[in-house]
């Protein structure tokens, strides 16, 4: 049972790695990536839980949770504040220093 959340969470990972080298220019996807990554690390912290017993896997895998919701509020701020001052949400424009 647990190589089988294992292989989940290693290819959740995957599957985020490469949607952030893929798509560099958009940020909202970047950012939709590395909050894939955040819960495949929950998971996996909630499976040692349940297999060892043990209930502080799932305390880490709550404060996991609350930094990526505190992260997602940041990145929206920023990029509300970015879309008003560039008129675009693509990281291309976000890199050019003009």
């Amino acid at each position: 049972m647990l190589t089988k959340i294992y292989l989940c969470c290693f290819s959740l990972i995957i599957i985020s790695i490469t949607g952030i080298l893929l798509n560099r220019k958009n940020i909202i996807n970047t950012i939709i990536c590395i909050e894939v990554m955040l819960l495949a690390s929950t998971i996996n912290f909630v499976a040692h839980s349940l297999y060892f017993d043990d209930i502080l896997g799932q305390i880490y895998s709550f404060f996991i949770i609350a930094l990526g919701a505190a992260e997602s509020a940041m990145f929206l701020g920023i990029l509300i504040s970015l879309f008003r001052v560039r008129r675009s949400m693509t990281l291309h424009f976000v890199l050019l220093k003009h």
